[in-house]
């Protein structure tokens, strides 16, 4: 079935789907775990948790950490992420020049990211994109994805209904956020959950780029 439904509000995921973030955040991660002693993982094992809140992303690779070792790994992701890391991240093609186009048609538009505040509110100054934001989220204001709290939160501040946004992420705990609170959702495939776990979430498209998006976005706003 078509979906014919007219949004007043986009909501976007950050890491994976509007910040090409994946190698710096699997090399961070990989990183503070021969920091703090911890086996390495691989790097496809080690991306799978992009998109959940440090602590969570922690648990989810390491589940045996006592608290301590919970803290000193965070730290030394951290201080690799935003100080040290040499590995490129770079917004994906089309990415500013979807949201200007977004915010010139009088959209609103948020952020519901597993990042933490500090490292949100880095990167968006560091690309100037924050500008384009009227609301960001992030677990430590709200909590962890799949919690859909992130989105509720946003929906009470914009004053609109569920079925007036869209969610638009790369991972599979993008999907089930929004699906939880049966808020559409749009799938891009060029971040770091396959095509198929996606689409098992029954998103309303999946696209392979920005560029894409935009297109499909045009028609429902």
């Amino acid at each position: 079935m078509q979906n014919t439904k007219q949004y007043k509000a986009i909501i976007f995921d950050w890491d994976g789907t509007l910040m090409n973030s994946e190698a710096r955040i699997v090399d961070a991660i990989q990183t503070a775990a021969k920091e703090c002693g911890l086996p390495v993982l691989s790097y496809d094992e080690s991306k799978q948790i992009i998109g959940l809140s440090l602590e969570n992303a922690m648990l989810g690779l390491y589940p045996r950490l006592t608290q301590s070792e919970m803290v000193a790994m965070s730290q030394a992701y951290m201080q690799c992420f935003l100080e040290e890391s040499n590995v490129e991240m770079v917004p994906f093609d089309g990415a500013e020049a979807l949201l200007l186009n977004l915010k010139q048609q009088g959209l609103k538009l948020a952020i519901a990211t597993g990042k933490s505040r500090k490292g949100l509110n880095a990167v968006l100054a560091e690309t100037g994109f924050g500008l384009y934001f009227d609301i960001t989220r992030t677990p430590v204001e709200s909590a962890s994805k799949p919690d859909p709290l992130m989105l509720t939160q946003i929906l009470q501040e914009f004053n609109l209904t569920v079925d007036e946004v869209v969610m638009i992420g790369d991972t599979s705990f993008d999907m089930e956020m929004a699906q939880n609170i049966n808020m559409d959702r749009v799938a891009l495939s060029h971040g770091v959950h396959q095509t198929d776990v996606l689409n098992t979430y029954n998103p309303v498209a999946t696209l392979d780029s920005l560029n894409e998006l935009n297109m499909w976005l045009m028609n429902h706003i």
